[in-house]
């Protein structure tokens, strides 16, 4: 008797039992196999006459090995640049017909103020300058010619100074991986990044507190916390060139929201520069500090435009012991949410993650960066990730919880793995579709909060209102968190189609009390749609607000809020 014949007649939780007996022998298997269905398969449903797998073999726990000081752990996540050269992109001020602001220009003078206080690090090269003008998505492009590395705070605040007395104005720059063009420059803003900003100040075994510049780079300060048995409370697919204080400046969401919740909750404190120079020092290792106003959140999220973020203090997780990651799929949205239902119930503490995305991002992953998924045929798919301290409790919990959505039918196939080298695999399924959909044109991108039960809807609506007009509508997201990235792409940039999309799709989320920026900011792109999830009184206080700390409007100007009236 065949080891799939065996396996079909035994209930699901036989399975689980079979498979720890077998656990010698799938590692061999496993340490032969290198291709992206190496994990162990798990199916409910096949076609008629095909052989019913073994489900999954990849939950065997594997050894880790102890890294070298210094080597990139494996299994960790990063953002995968394009490969494409820069290529011309069309200024932002011509494209959107932005007029500029009456601020002064750079001058001979200027550029020999800025070399005396931070000598060697003004660029003012064209063509150094070019990749710091153009956003990640190459949609929006200014026109800097100068940018400033300082490295450290009184050399911030000694530029800004400079620049509110002579009405110059600034654009804050950490690893420009914006979505919505807020980090690079609309007309000739100085650019003041934080490259060099990299340090790290402290870090506290005993609390878990974190305290560092804001030019630190996530993945790397994620390496330094993982050798002291810590992570950071985010995860992004930006993770190897975001910095710190972007993420904080756009109160950026990912991956491990749903686990560790926001950055206005583990952030505990900020060193702020503000627009007129003087450096505002709310840098608190304190979990509790209930006196006064919390000015930090102020800057959390402001993208810039209030002050310029120099250090954070934050509160990072301990590394949990146990990760497990399942890739399933769905027969329909609807599925996808029971599915969600029953594992927030059966998981409980131990979920880490929950991502779902359509089919239709499977294929553009596969056809433009040639990976292949081992799950296939499903109109949906969800990753799901568990994090803990005891492989044994955690498996277990997963393993009914895989037995009650198979017999459920929420799920019909799916692979589950357990070492670092799977685990990324499966993850560049979900992580990758940024930069999948980069090859298939110009990209209309949406960041949205709804109702849970509502979140697809959009897509489908798009689809029927857009027609052939568009050449791809995806959806996928943070469902755990109700959080929908739309994506429409066209051969080139149109604004008829724009016109089609826009105010539509607010104008929908609207309809339905949801957020139209759940993580990505406003930016360049949105700022004049913030009405739509804001109230009028609301939008007047924070220009009020911004009137208030930046007076000359210096500080990333054209961005985040509309003009006051």
């Amino acid at each position: 008797m065949g080891l799939s014949s065996a396996v079909s007649r035994c209930s699901v939780r036989s399975h689980w039992t079979r498979l720890r007996r077998l656990t010698s022998f799938h590692r061999r298997i496993m340490a032969q196999q290198s291709a992206p269905s190496a994990p162990g398969t798990l199916q409910q449903r096949k076609p008629p006459g095909a052989p019913t797998s073994l489900v999954p073999t990849s939950l065997v726990r594997t050894i880790l090995v102890p890294r070298p000081c210094g080597v990139r752990p494996r299994g960790r996540r990063g953002l995968h640049t394009a490969s494409t050269a820069f290529q011309e992109v069309m200024l932002t001020s011509e494209r959107y017909g932005v007029q500029r602001l009456p601020f002064s220009r750079v001058s001979d003078s200027d550029v020999a103020f800025f070399e005396r206080i931070m000598p060697g690090r003004v660029i003012t090269n064209p063509e150094e300058l070019k990749p710091f003008n153009v956003d990640w998505l190459k949609s929006v492009r200014g026109c800097s010619r100068l940018m400033l590395k300082p490295q450290t705070t009184a050399e911030v605040s000694q530029a800004l100074r400079y620049c509110s007395e002579r009405n110059l104005a600034v654009n804050p720059q950490g690893g420009n991986t914006g979505l919505v063009g807020g980090s690079v420059p609309v007309f000739d803003e100085i650019i003041l990044s934080t490259v060099l900003m990299n340090r790290i100040i402290s870090f506290d075994k005993v609390s878990g507190i974190l305290v560092c510049q804001a030019g630190c780079i996530l993945e790397k300060l994620n390496e330094c916390l993982e050798e002291q048995g810590f992570i950071m409370p985010l995860d992004l697919g930006a993770k190897g060139s975001c910095h710190i204080g972007g993420n904080v400046a756009t109160n950026a969401g990912g991956l491990r929201l749903l686990r560790y919740g926001s950055l206005r909750g583990t952030v505990l404190g900020l060193e702020v520069v503000l627009a007129d120079g003087s450096a505002l020092d709310c840098l608190a290792s304190l979990r509790k500090d209930n006196t006064g106003y919390d000015l930090k959140q102020l800057f959390i999220g402001s993208e810039g435009t209030l002050g310029v973020i120099t250090a954070v203090s934050i509160l990072c997780p301990q590394k949990p012991k146990a990760v497990n990651l399942a890739f399933l799929g769905c027969q329909s949205f609807a599925k996808v949410l029971e599915t969600f239902t029953t594992c927030r119930a059966m998981l409980g503490e131990i979920l880490s993650a929950y991502e779902f995305m359509d089919e239709k991002c499977m294929e553009l992953v596969e056809r433009h960066l040639k990976l292949s998924s081992p799950v296939t045929g499903s109109p949906f798919y969800v990753l799901i990730e568990t994090s803990g301290s005891n492989s044994t409790h955690d498996e277990e919990k997963l393993n009914n919880f895989l037995e009650q959505a198979m017999t459920s039918g929420f799920v019909t196939d799916g692979t589950v793995a357990t070492d670092d080298k799977k685990i990324k695999m499966l993850w560049s399924l979900r992580e990758r579709i940024t930069e999948a959909l980069t090859h298939d044109g110009c990209v209309y991108k949406y960041d949205i909060s709804l109702p849970v039960g509502k979140l697809y809807d959009l897509v489908t609506d798009m689809r029927a209102r857009l027609g052939r007009s568009a050449k791809n509508v995806v959806g996928y997201g943070h469902l755990g968190d109700g959080n929908l990235h739309l994506n429409i792409t066209a051969e080139s940039y149109s604004h008829s189609l724009l016109d089609a999309i826009e105010p539509f799709v607010y104008e929908w989320t609207a309809r339905y009390s949801g957020s139209i920026s759940a993580e990505h900011g406003l930016g360049f792109k949105k700022k004049q749609f913030i009405q739509y999830s804001k109230p009028n009184e609301a939008v007047f206080l924070m220009q009020r607000f911004k009137a208030m700390l930046d007076p000359k409007g210096i500080l990333n100007p054209y961005k985040t809020l509309p003009p006051s009236s």
